[in-house]
């Protein structure tokens, strides 16, 4: 990719700055009308979509799926690096040592510890990246 073109993306959204009103736009959009907007392009330009829509009826009429925007993150396992995991703990969720090292302790006891709830999908992500390096096994709910 030349660097003209990564000018043009945002860092997150991987969105070329030309396309960020349209996907905004379309971003606002119910699914029934994103199912509909996905039939007439694919008419109008003779494609079909690698990803269908999937729309769900109930009652007679189609419904939205609801898509889960918030996840909580559950420390299952600490593994072999005990203290790594301690600094993660405390990175991620701005606890005191003590408090950190006792989470852990109750994860390495076989209790599942909860260690941030309500957060985006992107942050949860990177929230499993850094335990998965500190050789801790993570779950996202």
């Amino acid at each position: 990719m030349s660097d003209e073109q990564k000018a043009d993306m945002p860092a997150q959204a991987g969105v070329p700055a030309k396309f960020e009103k349209l996907v905004g736009e379309i971003e606002k959009m119910p699914v029934v009308e994103l199912a509909e907007l996905v039939k007439v392009l694919e008419n109008k330009f003779g494609v079909s979509a690698a990803a269908p829509v999937a729309v769900v009826a109930g009652n007679g009429a189609a419904a939205p799926a609801e898509e889960k925007t918030s996840f909580n993150i559950e420390l299952k396992d600490v593994g072999t690096q005990k203290i790594e995991v301690i600094k993660v703990v405390r990175d991620v969720t701005a606890k005191g040592l003590k408090e950190s090292k006792d989470l852990v302790d109750a994860a390495v006891a076989g209790t599942v510890q909860m260690i941030k709830e309500d957060v985006k999908k992107e942050e949860a992500d990177e929230i499993v990246k850094k335990f998965v390096a500190a050789g801790a096994k993570v779950e996202i709910k």
